[in-house]
């Protein structure tokens, strides 16, 4: 059991690697050492973080002074990074999506549970208290959810001069970046498993304008899905990158034989409640939350708002908690980054064929990927 602080290294310098930082800091860990692809940018990020060491990739997964490995760089680099850091015996947190594919997921999550290093993948929106809340307000009270819907929209890629790496990736980009985190909160939520979908994926620019010039895209802006779970509901979800005015909107009804709950990312602060008879808020804090599961996620007193950032050093606090030999209920781990693949999996194959799609488990693996 370690009972020092824990020492991180960052693989990738952007916007996910400053979250991780922080997030990091927030909870008494200290981040060593930044890498990235280009060692000026990589020297600037750090000097501006106050990070002391700008490496390689490589240097930063053999350094001896580094417990846990953060990837978060592009999606192709995923898998040989983590198997790189998994093989050098280190913890790893990963970003979505874990790999392009699900079969390749399941080898990270093999080689990581063969390995014996905790693993994490960053689904933040679970470690709202509104969430925990209603997650054991369902669960205590039995309440059969019939029903599903909700959406989760941004806007960030809504102009055709809006160009991101993203754009021209493989496989799938709206779904795999931010559809994977409306089924992730919904089946966490809920404890019911998406065992069929039909899905269909819609782009609003063919080509985008990057610094090159004109671009074509590989990847869809949308996708509307409808579903089944194995406890008997139905749902639908529509995900979007370009929807002008909506900057981070994730939303979802769960609708349930007496009371219904939604949950809204954007206003997470209060849990929605209705029944026939009316409905209630319910406001995040000590007290008023009734359970025990949500109170740990409580970490500012009642009219003080928790949001992204304080969910991801709640997600943090979680992960150096199992490094250090403690239990803890919920954390996101590379098992739920193969699920998200599995879905993400079965959205692209349906939206291909037009048919409903089983979510089928990949077939385990007969060797580890090289």
């Amino acid at each position: 059991m370690i009972a020092r602080p824990l020492r991180s290294g960052i693989i990738g310098t952007g916007f996910m690697g400053r979250v991780h930082t922080r997030a990091v800091r927030s909870v008494g860990g200290v981040v060593v050492a930044y890498a990235g692809r280009d060692a000026d940018r990589t020297r600037l990020a750090a000097d501006e973080e106050n990070v002391p060491l700008a490496l390689t990739p490589e240097e930063l997964i053999a350094h001896p002074d580094i417990d846990l490995v953060h990837i978060c760089t592009p999606n192709a680099q995923h898998v040989p990074l983590a198997l790189a850091a998994i093989a050098a015996g280190k913890h790893v947190v990963c970003e979505k999506p874990l790999a392009l594919t699900a079969d390749d997921a399941l080898l990270l999550q093999r080689a990581a549970d063969d390995a014996g290093v905790v693993n994490a993948v960053p689904f933040v929106y679970r470690f709202y208290p509104t969430v925990r809340e209603a997650k054991a307000r369902i669960a205590d009270s039995g309440e059969r959810i019939w029903l599903a819907h909700g959406h989760y929209l941004q806007d960030w890629l809504s102009e055709q001069s809006s160009y991101n790496w993203r754009v021209t990736d493989a496989g799938s980009r709206a779904f795999a970046d931010i559809g994977v985190h409306w089924c992730d909160l919904f089946e966490f939520t809920t404890g019911h498993r998406i065992e069929k979908l039909l899905a269909q994926s819609s782009r609003l620019h063919d080509t985008r304008l990057s610094d090159a010039g004109e671009v074509p895209v590989s990847t869809e802006d949308g996708v509307t899905m409808m579903f089944h779970t194995d406890r008997g509901a139905t749902g639908s979800v529509v995900i979007s990158q370009a929807s002008p005015g909506r900057k981070n909107q994730l939303w979802m009804s769960l609708d349930g034989e007496h009371r219904s709950y939604a949950f809204d990312q954007e206003n997470p602060n209060g849990l929605w409640i209705g029944s026939t008879s009316g409905i209630s808020i319910i406001p995040k804090g000590l007290e008023t939350v009734n359970h025990a599961a949500a109170a740990p996620y409580v970490t500012v007193p009642s009219g003080h708002p928790q949001g992204y950032q304080d969910c991801f050093g709640l997600f943090m606090r979680d992960v150096h908690s199992v490094i250090k030999g403690k239990v803890v209920n919920g954390l996101p781990t590379f098992a739920d980054g193969v699920r998200a693949a599995q879905l993400t999996d079965a959205v692209i194959e349906s939206s291909k064929s037009g048919h409903w799609v089983d979510v089928i488990p990949t077939r385990q693996p007969t060797s580890r990927a090289a």
